[in-house]
């Protein structure tokens, strides 16, 4: 999340899961004093009176919302899909987090993949997808960061220290251990970078390490054994319709039945220049 960049947007579609979100997204507001936008997306067909009708919903909605968090909320109806339109219109506004609610992988989308990962591999800013509303207004307090041996990994980092910088967020790097050597060696190169800037921007951190067999899995499971509040992971570089369908390892987590929060992180995204939040 830029520190520049002044707007979290929040996809809104009248659910409950919708609210979740919100609440995630005010709990950030009140730390870092970004607004918020709750963006609301009818179909392209749609009238005159649909559009108009949204709109005044919406805003209701937002004026009760800065009522409930005490943040700015405001509300903008678009014609659209959500698959594009919310990774562009976000985009567009330079917004720098979009929270995002998710009912998880339920029904058909066992089969065509998850819809929440379809929409943020086009983004350029972290999205936060949730299934459940946070546990408190106050930290995010213990933070898991998977560490494998994609280089991507290290685009991530920015996104850990901001958080560990404004909640205060105790930073849990988890090491998947191969048996390949080479696979090993990058997987401590990216290892010993985070741990580096950590250091450097003074990030409470430990390291736990863990076979790379089932490495999704593990990060669940380590995730809800030590209640952690959010998973940060990249996102599969050059995604292809296959993943949706198979599932890819981001989508299973993102899902995942133990309903903690998932950070993603687009290597698409401009994240690799961290200069600014690497003052030591």
């Amino acid at each position: 999340m830029e520190e520049h960049s002044k707007l979290i947007v929040v996809p809104w579609d009248f659910t409950v899961v919708a609210g979740h979100a919100l609440a995630h997204a005010a709990k950030i507001s009140r730390m870092t004093g970004k607004e918020i936008t709750l963006l609301h997306i009818v179909e392209h067909e749609a009238d005159l009176k649909i559009l108009e009708n949204a709109k005044v919903k919406l805003q209701q909605v937002a004026g009760e919302g800065t009522k409930k968090y005490n943040v700015p909320i405001s509300a903008d109806v678009i014609k659209g899909s959500i698959f594009t339109d919310i990774s562009e219109y976000s985009n567009a506004k330079d917004a720098g987090l979009v929270v995002m609610g998710t009912h998880g992988m339920k029904g058909m989308q066992k089969l065509t993949g998850s819809w929440a990962l379809k929409v943020l591999v086009k983004s350029k800013m972290p999205f936060i997808v949730v299934q459940d509303a946070p546990v408190d207004q106050e930290r995010y307090h213990n933070i898991v960061f998977p560490i494998d041996f994609r280089g991507e990994n290290k685009e991530k980092i920015k996104m850990a220290i901001f958080m560990g910088k404004f909640f205060e967020s105790k930073i849990h790097l988890l090491v998947a251990e191969s048996k390949d050597r080479n696979l090993a060696k990058k997987t401590n190169t990216n290892m010993n970078f985070a741990v580096k800037y950590l250091i450097q921007n003074n990030i409470e951190y430990d390291v736990h390490k863990v076979p790379n067999e089932k490495f999704a899995q593990r990060t669940i499971d380590f995730s809800q054994n030590m209640n952690a509040d959010l998973i940060l992971i990249m996102t599969t570089k050059n995604i292809t319709m296959a993943d949706y369908v198979m599932g890819a390892s981001e989508q299973f987590i993102i899902a995942n039945s133990s309903r903690i929060p998932v950070c993603c992180v687009n290597p698409k995204a401009s994240f690799a220049s961290v200069g600014q939040f690497m003052a030591g």
